[in-house]
């Protein structure tokens, strides 16, 4: 017989570390039945002076065989009165710990020094996670935004594995200094340090789970689809223009034209929340909003109208412009979950989730607390759901994994 995956969630607000870890071990060791498998803590940087004590004391007072986490400019979870919560810019400790039957859990930690370079053998990577890949691991990730090298990582890892999911975030808080704390527990390996303040920690799962992601980019399309006819590494200097019979025109002055014909509000946003769309899917005709990455618009240049994109773009590819608002980003959120709660495909209910959302969204992006997670929760209620607000969000779009920004990313947990 199969025993059934667990996964428990607790949030403290106590302004003592002690007390807090206290609240959240004490809450899920009431629910708690047997052995747990995996922590995953996330914590505030209101904390930070506290960090290096966080690790023992949790270990203290629940016995984990593995646990990771990382610090936050705002932590999500589960509060003592069974509400979801995002807790932005003051003290939160939020505490998960899962049982997770007949998975293989394998940590990782490691620095960007340890990776293997991009012209690497699939093998070596394999090595670095030490995964074979016909067991289809799913990864959690989590890193620091300064040394990681997580675009390398994401690419390495891809090539590696490519049916496997990879979520997860970059580490936030403490960015002042250019400094972002992980944490890392391996009973196996515990001379690995607690604290760390670079580099990259996760878990690999394989067996009886799935890993269901969300990727919710929280823009909408505006005027029509372009194909790239020029391009030297992130700059557009020429697209192909359908209304103009095709022909190559700078970006700047199709943007310009398209402008006009936006109503007042639009055109107000595109001043602070313009973005561009790359189509992942080259070949797929009818394109919507579900089938872009979106890219920041980082710049100009009036003379040549050519403009700069947040990513390295190739002459073939098809982008759309972009607008970002409180609306679009929920709107876009609902319509993913509705999505996925309408799959037809015959499979087990979650048991937990995590989230994984920017600092740019939250009460910033809806001035509102916990609209995110709330809705979330609307569509999937009654499973523990934790994360962090992170200074970039890892997660996949067409097929491929990238970090985001502006976005929410969730993860969901089930049996197979």
């Amino acid at each position: 017989m199969i025993k059934s995956m667990q996964w428990f969630n607790a949030l403290s607000t106590r302004p003592s570390l002690e007390a807090a870890v206290t609240e959240v071990v004490d809450k899920i060791n009431k629910s708690l039945l047997g052995s747990p498998d995996l922590g995953i803590v996330f914590i505030s940087s209101s904390y930070a002076s506290d960090y290096p004590r966080l690790v023992p004391l949790i270990l203290e007072k629940i016995s984990l065989p593995l646990l990771i986490g990382c610090g936050g400019g705002g932590i999500v979870g589960i509060s003592s009165t069974e509400q979801v919560m995002e807790i932005e810019n003051d003290l939160a400790l939020s505490l998960t710990v899962a049982q997770l039957p007949e998975v293989a859990i394998q940590p990782f930690s490691f620095s960007s020094q340890q990776l293997p370079d991009l012209d690497s053998s699939p093998q070596r990577w394999t090595e670095l996670i030490n995964v074979p890949v016909e067991q289809n691991p799913q990864f959690i990730l989590l890193c620091d935004p300064f040394t990681s090298r997580i675009n390398d990582l994401l690419e390495g890892l891809d090539y590696a594995y490519p049916k496997s999911v990879k979520i997860g975030g970059l580490a936030s808080g403490g960015l002042s200094d250019r400094q972002a704390t992980l944490f890392y527990y391996d009973q196996n390996n515990p001379q690995i340090p607690k604290v760390q303040r670079e580099g990259t920690v996760g878990i690999a799962l394989s067996g009886n789970i799935i890993v269901e992601t969300i990727v919710a980019q929280g823009c909408r399309p505006i005027g029509e689809p372009y194909q790239v006819t020029e391009a030297e590494r992130n700059i557009i200097i020429t697209l192909s223009d359908p209304q103009k019979g095709g022909v190559f025109r700078p970006p700047l002055d199709i943007l310009r034209e398209l402008i006009d014909t936006l109503s007042e509000s639009e055109q107000q946003l595109v001043q602070t929340s313009l973005f561009i769309g790359i189509a992942r899917d080259e070949f797929k005709q009818d394109l919507k909003s579900g089938d872009f990455l979106i890219r920041n618009l980082l710049g100009v240049d009036p003379k040549q109208g050519a403009i700069a994109v947040g990513d390295r773009i190739r002459p073939g590819q098809r982008i759309q412009f972009h607008l970002r608002d409180a609306a679009t980003s929920a709107l876009d959120l609902e319509l993913l979950l509705e999505s996925s709660c309408a799959e037809q495909t015959p499979r087990s209910e979650p048991v937990g989730a995590l989230m994984f959302t920017c600092l740019g969204r939250g009460q910033a992006l809806y001035q509102q607390n916990n609209f995110d997670s709330e809705l979330f929760r609307r569509y999937i209620p009654d499973i523990p759901l934790s994360g962090f607000f992170c200074n970039g969000e890892i997660g996949p779009v067409g097929g491929r994994t990238f970090i985001h920004g502006y976005t929410s990313a969730f993860a969901l947990f089930r049996q197979k």
